[in-house]
Protein backbone atom coordinates (compact mmCIF):
# COMPACT_ATOMS: atom_id res chain seq x y z
CA UNK A 1 0.00 0.00 0.00
CA UNK A 2 1.35 3.35 -1.03
CA UNK A 3 0.05 6.85 -0.09
CA UNK A 4 -0.07 9.66 -2.42
CA UNK A 5 -0.33 12.96 -1.16
CA UNK A 6 2.26 15.54 -2.64
CA UNK A 7 0.72 18.08 -4.58
CA UNK A 8 1.86 18.34 -8.43
CA UNK A 9 4.68 20.53 -9.36
CA UNK A 10 2.54 21.90 -12.18
CA UNK A 11 -0.41 23.94 -11.17
CA UNK A 12 -1.19 25.34 -14.43
CA UNK A 13 -1.35 24.18 -17.60
CA UNK A 14 -1.86 27.21 -18.98
CA UNK A 15 -4.27 25.88 -21.67
CA UNK A 16 -5.15 28.04 -24.90
CA UNK A 17 -8.38 27.88 -26.41
CA UNK A 18 -8.31 28.08 -30.24
CA UNK A 19 -11.41 27.09 -31.66
CA UNK A 20 -15.23 26.55 -30.17
CA UNK A 21 -17.95 26.02 -32.32
CA UNK A 22 -21.35 24.26 -31.84
CA UNK A 23 -21.67 20.84 -33.73
CA UNK A 24 -25.53 20.23 -35.34
CA UNK A 25 -27.01 16.82 -36.31
CA UNK A 26 -26.99 16.14 -40.23
CA UNK A 27 -30.18 15.58 -40.66
CA UNK A 28 -33.35 17.50 -39.17
CA UNK A 29 -34.54 17.66 -35.39
CA UNK A 30 -38.20 17.05 -34.75
CA UNK A 31 -38.84 19.74 -32.29
CA UNK A 32 -42.41 17.87 -31.45
CA UNK A 33 -40.14 15.33 -29.61
CA UNK A 34 -38.66 14.85 -26.10
CA UNK A 35 -36.95 12.81 -23.77
CA UNK A 36 -38.52 11.35 -20.67
CA UNK A 37 -36.46 11.50 -17.68
CA UNK A 38 -36.72 8.97 -14.93
CA UNK A 39 -36.90 9.52 -11.31
CA UNK A 40 -33.39 8.28 -11.10
CA UNK A 41 -32.73 10.50 -13.69
CA UNK A 42 -34.66 14.10 -12.48
CA UNK A 43 -32.03 14.41 -9.32
CA UNK A 44 -28.45 13.98 -11.18
CA UNK A 45 -29.22 17.07 -13.74
CA UNK A 46 -25.08 18.41 -13.32
CA UNK A 47 -22.26 17.66 -15.69
CA UNK A 48 -19.61 15.02 -14.99
CA UNK A 49 -15.97 15.94 -16.91
CA UNK A 50 -13.99 12.84 -17.74
CA UNK A 51 -10.05 12.83 -19.24
CA UNK A 52 -8.78 10.97 -22.03
CA UNK A 53 -5.24 11.13 -22.15
CA UNK A 54 -3.63 9.32 -25.37
CA UNK A 55 -0.22 9.55 -25.97
CA UNK A 56 1.56 10.56 -29.14
CA UNK A 57 0.87 8.12 -32.84
CA UNK A 58 3.25 9.04 -35.39
CA UNK A 59 0.16 7.96 -37.29
CA UNK A 60 -2.39 10.39 -36.15
CA UNK A 61 -1.12 13.96 -35.00
CA UNK A 62 -3.59 16.12 -32.66
CA UNK A 63 -5.31 17.89 -35.50
CA UNK A 64 -6.02 15.02 -37.22
CA UNK A 65 -7.56 13.54 -34.67
CA UNK A 66 -9.38 16.49 -33.80
CA UNK A 67 -11.01 16.30 -37.24
CA UNK A 68 -12.27 12.83 -37.18
CA UNK A 69 -13.74 13.57 -33.38
CA UNK A 70 -15.45 16.38 -34.18
CA UNK A 71 -17.08 14.64 -37.23
CA UNK A 72 -17.46 11.70 -34.84
CA UNK A 73 -19.71 13.50 -32.83
CA UNK A 74 -21.68 14.71 -35.64
CA UNK A 75 -22.09 11.04 -36.52
CA UNK A 76 -22.90 9.46 -33.33
CA UNK A 77 -25.97 12.09 -33.07
CA UNK A 78 -27.93 10.00 -35.45
CA UNK A 79 -28.09 7.32 -32.24
CA UNK A 80 -28.07 10.34 -29.67
CA UNK A 81 -30.23 12.83 -31.51
CA UNK A 82 -30.63 14.65 -27.76
CA UNK A 83 -27.40 15.45 -27.29
CA UNK A 84 -28.45 19.03 -29.68
CA UNK A 85 -31.18 19.99 -27.73
CA UNK A 86 -31.49 21.04 -23.74
CA UNK A 87 -32.08 19.87 -20.59
CA UNK A 88 -35.78 22.15 -19.33
CA UNK A 89 -38.70 21.50 -17.03
CA UNK A 90 -42.50 20.41 -18.96
CA UNK A 91 -44.19 23.04 -18.82
CA UNK A 92 -47.37 21.40 -17.49
CA UNK A 93 -45.64 18.90 -15.21
CA UNK A 94 -42.45 20.65 -13.92
CA UNK A 95 -40.52 17.37 -15.10
CA UNK A 96 -37.57 17.59 -16.10
CA UNK A 97 -36.86 16.57 -19.27
CA UNK A 98 -34.70 16.91 -22.76
CA UNK A 99 -36.42 18.90 -25.13
CA UNK A 100 -35.14 18.29 -28.62
CA UNK A 101 -33.82 21.23 -30.58
CA UNK A 102 -31.04 22.21 -32.79
CA UNK A 103 -29.23 23.87 -30.68
CA UNK A 104 -25.98 21.33 -30.83
CA UNK A 105 -23.18 19.91 -29.08
CA UNK A 106 -20.18 21.94 -28.18
CA UNK A 107 -16.23 21.37 -29.60
CA UNK A 108 -13.50 23.05 -28.73
CA UNK A 109 -9.89 22.50 -29.90
CA UNK A 110 -7.01 23.81 -26.96
CA UNK A 111 -3.56 23.48 -26.39
CA UNK A 112 -0.87 23.41 -23.58
CA UNK A 113 2.91 23.99 -24.06
CA UNK A 114 3.79 21.19 -21.55
CA UNK A 115 4.34 17.72 -23.06
CA UNK A 116 2.38 14.82 -21.70
CA UNK A 117 5.68 13.29 -19.18
CA UNK A 118 5.97 16.80 -17.54
CA UNK A 119 2.20 16.90 -16.53
CA UNK A 120 2.82 13.97 -13.73
CA UNK A 121 1.32 10.93 -12.12
CA UNK A 122 -2.02 11.16 -14.39
CA UNK A 123 -3.40 9.24 -11.72
CA UNK A 124 -3.04 11.95 -8.80
CA UNK A 125 -5.94 14.55 -9.51
CA UNK A 126 -4.35 18.06 -10.32
CA UNK A 127 -6.82 20.94 -10.16
CA UNK A 128 -5.36 21.92 -12.97
CA UNK A 129 -6.75 19.26 -14.96
CA UNK A 130 -9.93 21.47 -15.04
CA UNK A 131 -8.39 23.32 -17.43
CA UNK A 132 -8.83 20.77 -20.06
CA UNK A 133 -12.16 20.48 -20.00
CA UNK A 134 -13.99 24.07 -18.17
CA UNK A 135 -11.97 26.28 -20.50
CA UNK A 136 -14.49 24.50 -22.99
CA UNK A 137 -17.55 24.41 -21.18
CA UNK A 138 -17.01 28.38 -20.77
CA UNK A 139 -17.37 29.17 -24.57
CA UNK A 140 -21.06 28.29 -24.51
CA UNK A 141 -23.65 30.45 -22.93
CA UNK A 142 -26.54 27.94 -23.31
CA UNK A 143 -25.49 24.90 -21.41
CA UNK A 144 -24.84 22.43 -24.24
CA UNK A 145 -25.73 18.64 -22.75
CA UNK A 146 -22.66 17.43 -24.48
CA UNK A 147 -18.67 19.29 -24.80
CA UNK A 148 -15.37 17.35 -26.44
CA UNK A 149 -12.22 19.71 -25.69
CA UNK A 150 -9.25 18.28 -27.14
CA UNK A 151 -6.14 19.34 -26.40
CA UNK A 152 -2.91 19.00 -27.63
CA UNK A 153 0.30 18.32 -25.76
CA UNK A 154 3.93 19.72 -27.30
CA UNK A 155 5.01 16.02 -27.46
CA UNK A 156 2.54 14.97 -30.15
CA UNK A 157 -0.16 13.47 -27.74
CA UNK A 158 -3.38 15.33 -26.46
CA UNK A 159 -6.24 15.15 -24.03
CA UNK A 160 -10.40 14.24 -24.90
CA UNK A 161 -12.12 16.26 -22.27
CA UNK A 162 -15.87 15.32 -22.08
CA UNK A 163 -18.67 16.87 -20.35
CA UNK A 164 -22.19 15.43 -20.14
CA UNK A 165 -25.26 16.38 -17.84
CA UNK A 166 -24.94 12.90 -15.71
CA UNK A 167 -29.10 12.93 -16.11
CA UNK A 168 -28.69 11.62 -20.16
CA UNK A 169 -25.98 8.56 -19.12
CA UNK A 170 -24.63 6.83 -15.94
CA UNK A 171 -21.28 5.08 -15.80
CA UNK A 172 -22.05 2.21 -18.09
CA UNK A 173 -23.99 4.07 -20.40
CA UNK A 174 -21.48 6.42 -20.32
CA UNK A 175 -19.06 4.00 -21.57
CA UNK A 176 -21.40 3.06 -24.54
CA UNK A 177 -21.55 6.55 -25.74
CA UNK A 178 -17.46 6.75 -25.59
CA UNK A 179 -17.27 2.76 -27.37
CA UNK A 180 -19.86 4.65 -30.49
CA UNK A 181 -17.98 7.59 -30.21
CA UNK A 182 -14.76 5.90 -31.17
CA UNK A 183 -15.96 4.00 -33.66
CA UNK A 184 -17.54 6.12 -35.58
CA UNK A 185 -13.74 8.05 -36.02
CA UNK A 186 -12.89 5.29 -38.02
CA UNK A 187 -13.50 5.52 -42.16
CA UNK A 188 -15.83 2.50 -42.17
CA UNK A 189 -16.96 0.91 -38.51
CA UNK A 190 -20.93 0.57 -37.64
CA UNK A 191 -21.80 1.10 -33.88
CA UNK A 192 -20.52 -0.71 -31.05
CA UNK A 193 -24.07 -0.96 -29.47
CA UNK A 194 -27.05 0.68 -30.72
CA UNK A 195 -28.58 2.74 -27.76
CA UNK A 196 -32.20 1.48 -25.99
CA UNK A 197 -33.68 5.01 -25.14
CA UNK A 198 -36.51 3.84 -23.38
CA UNK A 199 -36.35 5.34 -19.88
CA UNK A 200 -39.80 4.61 -19.24
CA UNK A 201 -38.56 0.83 -18.35
CA UNK A 202 -38.04 2.47 -15.47
CA UNK A 203 -40.77 4.32 -14.82
CA UNK A 204 -42.72 5.22 -11.45
CA UNK A 205 -45.43 2.55 -11.46
CA UNK A 206 -49.52 4.50 -11.28
CA UNK A 207 -50.45 4.78 -8.43
CA UNK A 208 -46.65 4.58 -6.76
CA UNK A 209 -46.41 1.61 -4.31
CA UNK A 210 -43.70 2.25 -2.19
CA UNK A 211 -43.25 -1.22 0.15
CA UNK A 212 -40.39 -0.27 1.60
CA UNK A 213 -38.93 1.72 4.11
CA UNK A 214 -35.73 3.22 2.31
CA UNK A 215 -33.71 4.49 5.09
CA UNK A 216 -31.04 5.18 2.59
CA UNK A 217 -33.28 8.18 1.00
CA UNK A 218 -33.99 11.18 2.13
CA UNK A 219 -37.01 13.16 1.37
CA UNK A 220 -36.40 16.67 -0.43
CA UNK A 221 -37.24 20.20 1.68
CA UNK A 222 -39.43 22.49 0.48
CA UNK A 223 -39.09 25.03 -1.75
CA UNK A 224 -35.82 23.37 -3.01
CA UNK A 225 -37.26 22.00 -6.40
CA UNK A 226 -34.79 20.80 -8.88
CA UNK A 227 -32.21 20.46 -6.62
CA UNK A 228 -29.31 18.20 -7.12
CA UNK A 229 -27.97 15.38 -5.07
CA UNK A 230 -24.44 15.90 -3.28
CA UNK A 231 -24.53 19.87 -3.00
CA UNK A 232 -21.10 20.83 -2.14
CA UNK A 233 -20.36 22.26 1.19
CA UNK A 234 -17.23 24.46 1.17
CA UNK A 235 -14.40 23.74 3.76
CA UNK A 236 -10.74 23.14 4.16
CA UNK A 237 -10.13 19.59 3.44
CA UNK A 238 -6.76 17.46 3.49
CA UNK A 239 -6.44 15.16 0.04
CA UNK A 240 -4.34 11.84 -0.18
CA UNK A 241 -4.20 8.72 -2.33
CA UNK A 242 -4.21 4.97 -0.97
CA UNK A 243 -2.79 2.81 -3.06
CA UNK A 244 -3.99 -0.55 -2.73
CA UNK A 245 -2.18 -3.41 -4.88
CA UNK A 246 -3.41 -6.53 -5.90
CA UNK A 247 -1.46 -8.30 -3.46
CA UNK A 248 -3.28 -5.99 -0.62
CA UNK A 249 -7.13 -7.09 -2.02
CA UNK A 250 -5.47 -10.83 -2.43
CA UNK A 251 -4.56 -10.32 1.46
CA UNK A 252 -7.52 -8.86 2.64
CA UNK A 253 -9.51 -11.50 0.99
CA UNK A 254 -7.56 -13.88 2.76
CA UNK A 255 -8.05 -12.42 5.95
CA UNK A 256 -11.59 -12.10 5.56
CA UNK A 257 -12.04 -15.90 4.47
CA UNK A 258 -10.76 -17.09 7.78
CA UNK A 259 -14.29 -15.44 9.18
CA UNK A 260 -17.13 -17.72 8.75
CA UNK A 261 -19.74 -15.84 6.83
CA UNK A 262 -23.42 -16.23 5.38
CA UNK A 263 -23.59 -18.46 2.25
CA UNK A 264 -24.57 -15.65 -0.10
CA UNK A 265 -21.61 -13.46 1.61
CA UNK A 266 -19.48 -11.61 -1.45
CA UNK A 267 -16.05 -11.60 -0.71
CA UNK A 268 -15.27 -9.54 -3.96
CA UNK A 269 -12.77 -6.82 -4.51
CA UNK A 270 -15.19 -3.79 -4.33
CA UNK A 271 -16.70 -5.01 -1.19
CA UNK A 272 -13.73 -5.65 0.89
CA UNK A 273 -12.26 -2.16 -0.33
CA UNK A 274 -15.73 -0.58 0.38
CA UNK A 275 -15.81 -2.39 4.17
CA UNK A 276 -12.38 -0.69 4.38
CA UNK A 277 -12.77 2.69 3.94
CA UNK A 278 -16.19 2.33 5.77
CA UNK A 279 -14.72 1.22 8.79
CA UNK A 280 -11.41 3.84 8.66
CA UNK A 281 -14.01 6.58 7.54
CA UNK A 282 -16.33 6.22 10.15
CA UNK A 283 -14.31 5.57 13.20
CA UNK A 284 -12.09 8.94 11.76
CA UNK A 285 -14.96 11.05 12.50
CA UNK A 286 -14.34 13.81 14.89
CA UNK A 287 -17.49 13.93 17.23
CA UNK A 288 -18.52 13.38 20.55
CA UNK A 289 -19.12 9.91 21.75
CA UNK A 290 -18.85 8.48 18.39
CA UNK A 291 -19.03 4.94 19.03
CA UNK A 292 -22.76 4.63 19.77
CA UNK A 293 -23.00 6.69 16.74
CA UNK A 294 -24.70 4.76 13.62
CA UNK A 295 -22.73 5.03 10.24
CA UNK A 296 -24.24 4.38 7.36
CA UNK A 297 -22.24 3.89 3.87
CA UNK A 298 -24.13 4.26 0.46
CA UNK A 299 -22.83 2.17 -2.97
CA UNK A 300 -24.14 2.34 -6.61
CA UNK A 301 -25.78 -0.85 -7.40
CA UNK A 302 -26.52 -1.41 -11.41
CA UNK A 303 -30.17 -2.44 -11.76
CA UNK A 304 -30.07 -3.74 -15.10
CA UNK A 305 -30.06 -7.45 -14.46
CA UNK A 306 -31.98 -7.05 -11.82
CA UNK A 307 -34.79 -5.80 -13.12
CA UNK A 308 -38.04 -8.03 -14.38
CA UNK A 309 -37.10 -8.58 -17.15
CA UNK A 310 -33.94 -7.30 -17.65
CA UNK A 311 -32.91 -3.76 -18.94
CA UNK A 312 -30.74 -4.31 -21.94
CA UNK A 313 -27.28 -4.15 -21.40
CA UNK A 314 -27.52 -1.18 -24.48
CA UNK A 315 -30.06 1.04 -22.08
CA UNK A 316 -28.64 4.61 -22.18
CA UNK A 317 -29.53 6.36 -18.56
CA UNK A 318 -29.42 6.18 -15.26
CA UNK A 319 -29.87 2.32 -14.18
CA UNK A 320 -28.49 2.45 -10.58
CA UNK A 321 -29.72 3.15 -7.40
CA UNK A 322 -27.91 3.46 -3.80
CA UNK A 323 -27.68 0.45 -1.82
CA UNK A 324 -26.48 1.14 2.09
CA UNK A 325 -25.25 -0.67 4.86
CA UNK A 326 -25.43 0.29 8.24
CA UNK A 327 -23.85 -0.38 11.66
CA UNK A 328 -22.79 1.51 15.20
CA UNK A 329 -19.13 2.57 15.20
CA UNK A 330 -18.58 0.18 18.02
CA UNK A 331 -19.44 -2.77 15.41
CA UNK A 332 -17.48 -1.32 13.15
CA UNK A 333 -14.77 -1.21 15.31
CA UNK A 334 -14.88 -4.90 16.60
CA UNK A 335 -16.13 -6.66 14.08
CA UNK A 336 -13.80 -8.71 11.87
CA UNK A 337 -13.69 -7.37 8.29
CA UNK A 338 -15.81 -10.69 6.85
CA UNK A 339 -18.74 -9.47 8.75
CA UNK A 340 -18.67 -6.04 7.13
CA UNK A 341 -18.13 -7.71 4.23
CA UNK A 342 -21.15 -9.70 5.09
CA UNK A 343 -22.65 -6.25 5.60
CA UNK A 344 -22.15 -4.55 2.07
CA UNK A 345 -22.87 -7.65 -0.19
CA UNK A 346 -26.46 -7.99 1.95
CA UNK A 347 -26.70 -3.83 1.06
CA UNK A 348 -26.40 -4.70 -2.38
CA UNK A 349 -28.69 -8.23 -2.44
CA UNK A 350 -31.21 -6.14 -0.55
CA UNK A 351 -31.63 -4.46 -4.27
CA UNK A 352 -34.13 -6.84 -6.36
CA UNK A 353 -37.05 -5.83 -9.13
CA UNK A 354 -38.94 -4.96 -6.12
CA UNK A 355 -37.49 -2.81 -4.18
CA UNK A 356 -35.77 -1.01 -6.72
CA UNK A 357 -39.37 -0.27 -8.26
CA UNK A 358 -40.44 0.74 -4.59
CA UNK A 359 -37.77 2.93 -4.43
CA UNK A 360 -38.76 4.99 -8.35
CA UNK A 361 -41.95 5.26 -6.45
CA UNK A 362 -40.56 6.80 -3.33
CA UNK A 363 -39.07 8.74 -5.74
CA UNK A 364 -42.30 9.88 -7.34
CA UNK A 365 -43.66 10.96 -4.42
CA UNK A 366 -40.62 12.83 -2.15
CA UNK A 367 -38.32 14.01 -5.08
CA UNK A 368 -35.89 13.07 -2.61
CA UNK A 369 -31.82 12.18 -2.56
CA UNK A 370 -29.47 9.15 -1.59
CA UNK A 371 -29.04 9.67 2.37
CA UNK A 372 -25.87 8.46 4.18
CA UNK A 373 -22.84 9.36 5.44
CA UNK A 374 -20.76 9.17 2.45
CA UNK A 375 -20.52 7.83 -0.61
CA UNK A 376 -18.41 5.18 -2.34
CA UNK A 377 -17.95 5.92 -6.26
CA UNK A 378 -16.17 3.43 -8.16
CA UNK A 379 -14.78 4.17 -11.34
CA UNK A 380 -12.64 1.14 -11.25
CA UNK A 381 -13.82 -1.25 -13.54
CA UNK A 382 -15.95 1.04 -15.82
CA UNK A 383 -13.12 0.42 -18.18
CA UNK A 384 -12.92 3.52 -20.04
CA UNK A 385 -9.51 3.78 -21.11
CA UNK A 386 -10.09 0.11 -22.91
CA UNK A 387 -12.35 2.17 -25.74
CA UNK A 388 -11.17 1.43 -29.17
CA UNK A 389 -10.21 4.88 -31.42
CA UNK A 390 -7.97 5.26 -34.36
CA UNK A 391 -4.72 6.22 -32.73
CA UNK A 392 -5.14 3.79 -29.92
CA UNK A 393 -7.08 3.40 -26.57
CA UNK A 394 -6.13 5.68 -24.03
CA UNK A 395 -2.92 5.77 -21.77
CA UNK A 396 -5.43 6.70 -18.93
CA UNK A 397 -8.89 7.91 -18.44
CA UNK A 398 -10.61 9.44 -15.41
CA UNK A 399 -13.31 12.14 -13.97
CA UNK A 400 -12.44 15.30 -13.25
CA UNK A 401 -12.29 15.39 -9.49
CA UNK A 402 -13.95 17.59 -7.14
CA UNK A 403 -12.56 17.19 -3.29
CA UNK A 404 -15.56 16.24 -1.19
CA UNK A 405 -15.43 14.76 2.32
CA UNK A 406 -18.69 12.88 1.49
CA UNK A 407 -17.64 11.07 -1.53
CA UNK A 408 -14.63 8.42 -1.58
CA UNK A 409 -13.57 7.76 -5.24
CA UNK A 410 -12.22 4.41 -6.38
CA UNK A 411 -10.04 4.53 -9.27
CA UNK A 412 -8.22 2.43 -11.57
CA UNK A 413 -4.40 2.43 -11.71
CA UNK A 414 -2.89 3.36 -15.48
CA UNK A 415 -3.12 0.15 -16.94
CA UNK A 416 -7.10 0.53 -16.16
CA UNK A 417 -8.62 -2.80 -15.35
CA UNK A 418 -5.75 -5.31 -16.33
CA UNK A 419 -3.25 -3.59 -13.52
CA UNK A 420 -5.58 -5.02 -10.53
CA UNK A 421 -4.76 -2.51 -8.35
CA UNK A 422 -7.62 0.65 -6.98
CA UNK A 423 -6.36 4.02 -5.88
CA UNK A 424 -8.69 5.03 -2.92
CA UNK A 425 -9.56 9.06 -3.14
CA UNK A 426 -10.24 11.00 0.53
CA UNK A 427 -10.69 14.19 1.21
CA UNK A 428 -11.51 15.27 4.84
CA UNK A 429 -10.86 17.56 7.64
CA UNK A 430 -7.01 17.59 8.34
CA UNK A 431 -7.46 15.77 11.96
CA UNK A 432 -9.64 12.88 10.53
CA UNK A 433 -7.25 12.56 7.87
CA UNK A 434 -4.44 11.89 10.22
CA UNK A 435 -6.68 9.63 12.03
CA UNK A 436 -8.32 7.84 8.49
CA UNK A 437 -4.42 7.35 7.20
CA UNK A 438 -3.32 5.95 10.71
CA UNK A 439 -6.63 3.18 10.48
CA UNK A 440 -6.49 2.56 6.85
CA UNK A 441 -2.42 1.27 7.51
CA UNK A 442 -2.63 -0.33 10.59
CA UNK A 443 -6.31 -2.37 9.45
CA UNK A 444 -4.28 -3.75 6.37
CA UNK A 445 -1.55 -5.06 8.46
Amino acid sequence: MKILSNEPTIQDLNVSVHDSSLVFPSFEIDETKSLFFSNIDQVLNFHVQTLHFFPPNPDFTPESAVDRLKNALQKVMVEYEFLSGRVKPDPETGRLEVQYKPYGAGFVVASTEFSLDEIGDLVYPNPAFMQLIIPGLSKFDDNPLCVLQVTSFKCGGFCLGVSTNHALFDGMSFKVFLQNLGSQAFDDKPFHLIPCHDRRLLAARSPPQVTFDHPELLKQPEGAENATVFDCNQEELDFKIFRLSSDDISRMKETAKSTETKPNTKLTGFNLITAHVWRCKALSRDVENNRERESVVLYAVDIKPRMKPPLPVSYCGNAVLSAYAAAKCWELEEEPLAKLVERISEGAARITDEYARSAIDWGEIYRGFPNGEFLISSWWRLGFDEVEYPWGKPKYSCPVVYRRSDIILLFPDIGGATSQGVNVLVALPPKEMIKFQSLFSKLLE
